[in-house]
């Protein structure tokens, strides 16, 4: 059974980040914060939203940012994480090709011909149009 992730409301989390609850809406206006809403439509924090608080806290408090270098700053860094995924599918793809790649890179088997075959043009169409 899948849980579901723990949730927190507007005056827990100003309470405890000593905030003033119109700063987390407007850090919402902003689009700095994605809180979701309960039925009643009441705000619902998750840790990551708390993770995600804390930075953005960080940033203004401790470094100075104000709140258009806090949103540069946050897309930056979703950016970076999704080419971090990326980065790390293309490895996995490596490692699991990575037999196919080496044998591709040998010289042919003595004997064989290693010119290359012309491909008809019906094969060369059909291969443009897979390609797309």
């Amino acid at each position: 059974m899948k849980r579901k992730p723990k949730t927190y409301t507007i005056s827990a989390v100003a309470d405890q980040y000593s905030l003033h609850p119109q700063t987390l809406r407007m850090y919402e206006r902003e689009g700095l914060l994605k809180p979701s809403r309960s039925e009643g439509n009441t705000r619902l924090y998750t840790d990551p939203d708390l993770e995600r608080l804390e930075l953005i806290l960080a940033l203004t408090r401790d470094l100075g940012v104000n709140l258009a270098g806090v949103e540069i700053i946050l897309n930056m860094r979703e950016k970076m994480d999704a080419m971090q995924q990326e980065f790390e599918r293309f490895f996995q793809y490596l490692q699991s090709h990575a037999e196919e790649l080496t044998n591709f890179a040998e010289p042919p088997a003595e004997g064989t011909s290693d010119a290359l075959v012309p491909l008809t043009r019906t094969a060369a169409l059909r291969r443009r149009a897979f390609r797309g």
